[in-house]
Order: structure tokens, then sequence, then C-alpha cells
């Protein structure tokens, strides 16, 4: 008897041990998955030319409120690979060179005179009519027009408007990215502000987003309020040219006034109050091959994250990735690739714990 009660403390140890032993080993399994995922940002892949001084590294607040090593970049948003613009045809007779483009459902249109002259079949509303008479367009030319149309409440004098903005208007703004160094793998994803990504965003947002953003774009973009589920208001990524990515344009409020907010060639136009941006990667600005045949990196994340081509070497897309638009692999870790360039979507949510973004006046 005492035989078998010593059998049952030993047995009982030993399954203690080994539940011990086993938990310790998935944890131990899980952190190193982890570690395998994280790639420091490389800062030298920025083009020094298009930025604001020198990039600084330093301990700094992310969005979530907790500190870490972060660099700290800033840029005027003037990409140097290309030009911006332009966006608006002058008459509804010039060709593709005169304008930008647009997107729709997934594809990507050009703004040319044809498609402007056309648009109300484009949308089946016969309410559009974005040229005059003479077949000259309506185009905001002055800033006094530009930040009239390019609000949540467009003034009604420029609804039927092709809404674009020049460089020379927004020239003296400075944007400071907060990125940290190493990134921090989160298991659940961080949803943009605005109600997510791909769909229309809630009116409450459309004053911190894009083309039809309101204050917000002059304000420091840190810990969001009652939580951090919803974050990167103010800006998803930066393009090795300094440029912001942004998160998906509100189209759908573009279009409730009958307003037209088209995008250069290289996927970018310009806000008021943050200045030009990318919500699209058109193959335009600074690639790094890699030389697996994999997509070339464009930039970084808020989070850290490398940013991918939505293509690779083949022209194939990726087709294993997450529910933030990414995956990882032994080369460079966990990765996001952007959408295409019609579906109006760089990335769908933050997998790590993005800095913050900031715009000077």
């Amino acid at each position: 008897m005492k035989y078998f009660c010593l059998a049952s403390v030993s047995l009982v140890f030993v399954s203690i041990l080994n539940v011990s032993c086993s938990k310790e080993t998935v944890e131990t399994n899980q952190e190193t998955e982890r570690s395998m995922r994280v790639v420091e940002v490389d800062p030298s892949y920025f083009i020094p030319e298009a930025l604001v001084g020198k990039i600084l590294k330093e301990e700094r607040t992310l969005s979530d409120g907790s500190k870490a090593l972060c660099y700290v970049i800033q840029t005027n948003s003037k990409p140097i690979e290309h030009a911006m613009g332009p966006w608006a045809p002058k008459t509804i007779t010039d060709g593709k060179e005169a304008g930008g483009i647009w997107f729709d459902d997934g594809e990507v249109y050009d703004v040319d005179g044809p498609f402007v002259k056309n648009v109300a079949k484009f949308y089946n509303d016969p309410e559009w009519k974005l040229y005059n008479d003479d077949g000259t367009v309506r185009v905001t030319d002055t800033v006094e027009a530009f930040e009239a149309a390019a609000r949540p409440d467009v003034d009604p004098r420029y609804n039927n408007y092709v809404v674009e903005g020049q460089p020379e208007w927004v020239a003296d703004k400075v944007t400071t990215y907060v990125i940290p160094v190493t990134p921090i793998f989160r298991e659940e994803p961080l949803v943009f502000g605005g109600g997510g990504p791909g769909g229309p965003p809630r009116p409450d947002a459309l004053n911190a987003h894009s083309h039809h953003g309101g204050e917000a774009h002059s304000h420091h973009h840190g810990p969001p309020r009652g939580g951090a589920s919803r974050v990167g208001q103010g800006g998803i990524g930066l393009a090795f040219n300094g440029v912001n990515f942004d998160p998906p344009a509100p189209v759908h409020a573009i279009l409730a006034a009958h307003t037209l907010a088209p995008f250069d060639d290289a996927g970018g136009h310009i806000n008021p109050h943050e200045g030009y941006h990318y919500h699209a990667a058109t193959g335009h600005t600074k690639e790094i091959a890699q030389t697996d045949g994999h997509a070339p990196m464009i930039g970084y994340a808020l989070d850290g994250f490398g940013l991918y081509a939505h293509r690779d070497e083949e022209g194939e897309a990726a087709t294993d990735l997450d529910e933030c638009g990414g995956h990882t692999d032994t080369t460079r870790g966990y990765h996001y690739h952007v959408g295409s360039a019609g579906s109006n979507q760089i990335i769908r949510a933050f997998r790590g714990v993005p800095g913050t973004v900031s715009v000077k006046e």
C-alpha cells in the first residue's frame, strides 16, 4: 500500500514536470517563431536628398502609448523620382497625358478628357457634369477653391468639380514619422481608423482621412482615444522617397458630392493639410530588388515591417497573405505586399504596433 502511494506521487510529479516542460517548450517555440518574423528597419534605404535633415534614433512613444527605440524621419513629401501630377485634363478632348488616374471597383482608369465628359454614363448618374459648355473642365484652380472642395462638407459651389491641389500650395509642410527600429509583432491586427480599409469610411472618420481629410492632418497622430484597436488615420507607411502612404481614399464621400479627385500616375494626390501622398504603389518610386525573384521592397509601414510591391519578378501576386496583407519568409521576416493599384489599398491593417505621424504647417 505504501509502495502504491509512493508510485502515485511519483506519477503525479512526472506529469506536472511534463506539463511544465511542454508549456516552456511551446512558449520557447512561439518566441523563436516571433523573433524570426522580425527584421529591423534599415534607414539607409531612404533617399537622403528626399529627407529634411538626418534620420535620428531616439526613444519615442508609439501609438499604443508604449515607448520604444525609434527612427525619427522628417520629410517634405516631395518625390524626387517623378513629377507630381498631372491630375485633371483641361478640356474634354485632352488625351491621357493631360490627366491622372482613377480607381473604381479594383480597376484603374485614365482621367483623360473623354473620361471626364462621360463620367455621368460611367456612374449612371445624370447629375454629373464636370465641364463647362465650351468643353473646358471645371477644376479647382485656386487655393481657396481647393480647400473649399477638399473637405468633408464640400462647399456646394464646387459640386461637379475635379478637385486638384498644386504642390506649391503645400510646399512648407514638414511631416515627422516615428517608426520603431525593431517591429513589435502582434497576433491580433490593428485596424485603421475610419471603419477599416477597403470600404467607405465612417462619417466621423472623414476628418482624419485622405482627400476629404479635415483638420486632423495638421495635428499629431498618436494613441487613438478609447483604445488602440483603430490606428493609422494620419498615414500607414513611408516610401523610400519620403512620401506618405495613406489609408484608402474615401472614394464614396468624394463621389457623393459629384467631385472627382484624381491620382497622378504614381498613385498620389494632394491634401490641403498633409500635402502630397500615395494611395497606390504603381512602380514610380525607388525599389530595392530581391535576389530571389521576390517582389521588390518599396518602403516601410509605420509599424516597421517592410512594404513590398504587389507582384514578384514573374508578375505573380502573393496568394497566402493574412488579414493585414502580409506574410513571413526566412529572408524578409514578416512583411507586407501592397494591394494592386486599383484596389485603393496599400495594406489592410497593422500587424505590428505602429509609431506616429505629425504634420507641421
